[in-house]
């Protein structure tokens, strides 16, 4: 639904709103024993305002011997009951919000694991973590604490207006001064509350977004002097939601002084109906003070009706947001073919691609052959469209054009899952998780590995050398992102589990980026080693790394320029030669330097 539709319930918002109720009604067991006790909260007053009216008649006045014994046992009884009553329906309510808001933050976590990699670069993360932690937790005051509200509270308004009737219909007149303000106070406060609801909801997911980046980028914060810049960022971000979080506060306000107003007149015209001679004449005091206090007790409950429409309208246009993520279709995944294990022949075929975002061109035409069991290197400028090139492999991007084919068939014809299976990828950012050193390397469907298996594929990678002299070895906790470690181990963890996947297709870009010379020069071996008998592509900055590779692709803005084996690539004398001899030239001046 737009931003510009405001209306309080037009037929988009009924949709929504049956939609929200819908994860409720899972719970209709517990729903239905907690309306019971709505009833009985909302009945059990209306029941004792009744009894005002013999006890000031009959008790008092006539001191009725029957009615002085039972009066107070009768009174114990029904705020027992009620008593019994708020209970049930607190607990109930609680129970059916809190499990609606998992199962909301369940699903659009679903969503989030199943989304296209096209989707995480089209908001910021910050607004996406708010939808888990911060909208979530809006639609329970919708789907649940606002029917608690309207049940009890509409139940007990009910029960008074019986009561009032009952005993006068004559000063029952008096509602009708309510009924027209409270119902234009009442749509007045949804609008509102509709309009501002969106606002903060995305004031929160930039109040997040703030944090994530300035305790994640902590130390160029305090390296290059940014605390005053990033405090008055994150100072205008809350205070723009303070804005908006008082001038819901003015609307409560403004909305409970004038139901108090209304309320106050309406008594007034009571009393007045009330005092007139003829009616003094005819009517009992317990009459009289029976309808004065149906109307008092009907006050708070209209009150609070009032305040139910806005807490609605801001748990729908949490809803909104929510569901707008969760319909949002997944990564599309039309391939029939489940590949078991495939030979690595690799072709890239005229494959050009334009990101969507911006409709930027990153490849322009590519065609390269990896054949089975060959490395494949990838040099360039930055943005020449590298990462791009392989990032088409496990699909996180389709082509936008030309095709890729794999073992003789188009890749798309292979199931998402079955062909990712083929590929192990150890990215320039290493991304580990808070969990134990064991748990990093057996990640997602390696979790099953053996601790052998684990500790070969750690030894492999150079990385039982630090593991070893942890508290708890393998099972020692790594902290979020692995923050307990360094960057070349953080990188000999990627590359482990790697290692332990032992894909037929392997992805390296910038593998050693993070390493110490020393551990680059064990690190080679172990990949050399993992390299043997895969199809190897690998994306490399420092070009002596990559010298034995079967073909070396030269990219630039999105094209392969140049194509060879080192030797013939030298020979060739162009962009690959240049940038050759610029980085011996800067090896030999660092060497002299030392």
């Amino acid at each position: 639904m737009s931003s510009q539709k405001v209306g309080v319930w037009d037929a988009e918002s009924w949709r929504i709103y049956k939609r929200l109720l819908g994860y409720s009604a899972r719970y209709w067991p517990i729903g239905l024993v907690a309306l019971v006790g709505m009833l009985l909260d909302g009945g059990g007053l209306a029941l004792f305002t009744n009894e005002l009216r013999p006890m000031i008649d009959d008790l008092f006045a006539k001191k009725d011997a029957y009615l002085i014994f039972w009066m107070p046992i009768w009174i114990m009884g029904i705020f027992f009951v009620r008593s019994c009553g708020t209970f049930v329906s607190d607990y109930g309510i609680s129970y059916i919000g809190r499990h609606v808001v998992q199962t909301m933050q369940h699903d659009v976590f679903v969503t989030y694991l199943k989304l296209p990699a096209a989707f995480f670069g089209s908001e910021p993360s910050g607004q996406q973590v708010s939808r888990i932690t911060y909208t979530s937790e809006q639609v329970a005051s919708a789907s649940t604490d606002a029917l608690k509200v309207a049940v009890t509270d509409g139940f007990t308004v009910i029960a008074m207006l019986f009561v009032m009737l009952h005993n006068s219909a004559y000063l029952t007149l008096s509602l009708l001064v309510m009924v027209p303000a409270i119902a234009l106070v009442a749509t007045v406060v949804s609008r509102r509350y509709r309009q501002i609801s969106r606002r903060i909801q995305g004031g929160m997911g930039s109040v997040t977004g703030t944090v994530e980046e300035s305790v994640g980028a902590h130390r160029e914060v305090r390296i290059y002097g940014g605390q005053g810049y990033e405090a008055a960022r994150f100072d205008q971000i809350t205070q723009n939601t303070r804005r908006l979080n008082l001038k819901i506060a003015a609307t409560n306000a403004a909305s409970s002084s004038t139901i108090q107003l209304v309320a106050a007149t309406a008594l007034a015209v009571l009393v007045f109906l009330g005092t007139r001679p003829q009616v003094l004449n005819e009517m009992s005091p317990g009459v009289f003070f029976a309808v004065l206090t149906a109307m008092g007790a009907m006050m708070p409950s209209l009150r609070r009706l009032t305040g139910v429409q806005a807490n609605i309208q801001r748990g729908l246009s949490a809803a909104e947001d929510l569901f707008e993520v969760i319909d949002l279709p997944p990564e599309i995944d039309q391939g029939s073919r489940d590949l078991t294990r495939t030979q690595g022949d690799l072709r890239f075929d005229s494959v050009r691609l334009v990101y969507p975002r911006n409709d930027f061109e990153a490849l322009r035409g590519v065609d390269l052959h990896c054949a089975p069991g060959t490395v494949t290197a990838l040099v360039g400028r930055s943005g020449s469209g590298k990462s791009s090139l392989v990032s088409l492999l496990p699909r996180f991007y389709a082509p936008t054009t030309g095709h890729i084919v794999l073992d003789g068939q188009d890749y798309e014809s292979y199931t998402l899952d079955s062909l990712r299976r083929q590929i192990a990828w150890v990215g320039q950012s290493v991304m580990l998780f808070d969990d134990t050193v064991a748990n990093n390397i057996a990640y997602g469907e390696l979790a099953g590995s053996s601790e052998a298996d684990i500790i070969a594929a750690a030894e492999a990678a150079n990385a039982m050398e630090f593991i070893a002299r942890m508290p708890q070895g393998l099972h020692t906790q790594i902290g979020q992102s692995g923050n307990m470690l360094s960057g070349g181990q953080r990188q000999r963890i990627a590359i482990a589990r790697a290692i332990l996947k032992n894909a037929p297709i392997l992805v390296l870009d910038e593998a050693t980026s993070a390493l110490d010379t020393e551990s680059e020069r064990l690190i080679q071996q172990a990949l050399q080693r993992l390299m043997r008998d895969r199809t190897t592509l690998v994306i490399a900055h420092r070009l002596s790394t990559i010298e034995g590779a079967d073909q070396i692709a030269v990219m630039d803005q999105g094209r392969i320029i140049e194509r060879g084996t080192h030797a013939e690539l030298i020979t060739l004398n162009g962009q690959y030669a240049a940038l050759h001899r610029m980085q011996f030239h800067d090896q030999v001046n660092d060497q002299v330097g030392n």
